[in-house]
């Protein structure tokens, strides 16, 4: 019996999570089941996401499965590329210096501001009426 050798990993961005599976094939790439074409819709998300692919030269060499929720499209896109990023170091520690020298691997902390309680959001106020 031929063992398949998996790569996992993780990735978040805003509140998107994505969990990434890579195996070594022929570059297909899903998400959530369906092609990658057909779920990013946008042409800037799908570059986004196979930008560690064309830094570390693996296009066509592995194949990926990607299960993505919460958030929107650009947030997904770029949880997937975090995922991506940090799989493929696990699969080759050569390529960790270069998504590292490309932030790539770096997570992006940024998440939506909470609304604070008497104001409409989370910097907007009320409108004040003088009289």
């Amino acid at each position: 019996m031929v063992e398949v050798v998996k790569y996992g990993a993780t990735g978040r961005r805003k509140s998107s999570i994505a969990r990434v599976n890579l195996t070594p094939g022929t570059g297909n790439i899903k998400v959530n089941k369906r092609t990658f074409e057909n779920y990013f819709v946008r042409e800037t998300d799908r570059i986004t996401i196979l930008e560690p692919l064309k830094l570390t030269n693996t296009m066509g060499k592995f194949d990926l499965e990607a299960k993505v929720t919460g958030g929107g499209s650009t947030g997904q896109a770029g949880a997937v590329r975090l995922a991506l990023s940090r799989a493929l170091s696990l699969c080759d520690p050569a390529n960790r210096g270069v998504l590292r020298k490309t932030t790539l691997l770096s997570r992006d902390s940024r998440m939506k501001e909470r609304k604070k309680p008497g104001m409409k959001g989370a910097r907007k106020k009320f409108q004040w009426v003088k009289r």
